[in-house]
């Protein structure tokens, strides 16, 4: 009897513990990335290019100015965000919304300053410099993601 109690006491933590040692094989995860987004820009005929960091990106206006963005730039954007099967996720926004660019993910905090003011461009970000194998809301675990912005404004 016991025994059963010891059971039940251990055999959650022990449950638990192999869920917090659960991790991303990010190398791994880095390659089929890449592999579904040449997919994707192959099969939706895209002329992008591929940033150092793994980003594809795509400019579709590039904007004035001469902006070197940081961290604390203040941007204003209008976006939509979707996953690679097409389904929305966040957006479209008709209003610009405003926010530093160093509090946004990582592919944005690269994709952005590849424009200026007035400048247009898609990214598509592989699920490490997004939001990786924990997903966030609506998007799932190791997600591609795929976004048109807008920059209506950015400042220092």
């Amino acid at each position: 009897m016991k025994f059963r109690y010891l059971l039940l006491l251990i055999l959650p933590l022990l449950v638990l513990a192999a869920a917090c040692g659960k991790k991303c094989n990010e190398e791994k995860q880095v390659n089929i990335d890449d592999s579904t987004i040449l997919k994707f820009i192959s099969d939706k005929g895209i002329v992008a290019q591929k940033h150092p960091s793994g980003i594809y990106y795509q400019i579709l206006s590039t904007g004035t100015g001469n902006l070197s963005y940081t961290a604390n730039t203040t941007v204003s954007t209008k976006y939509v965000g979707r996953l690679l099967d097409g389904s929305v996720f966040d957006g479209p926004t008709s209003q610009p919304i405003t926010f530093q660019l160093g509090g946004v993910i990582t592919g944005w905090q690269i994709g952005i300053p590849l424009i200026q003011k007035g400048g247009k461009i898609r990214l598509l970000i592989p699920s490490g410099l997004a939001y990786g194998c924990d997903g966030q809301g609506p998007i799932p675990s190791n997600a591609v993601l795929d976004f048109e912005v807008e920059l209506v404004n950015a400042t220092n």
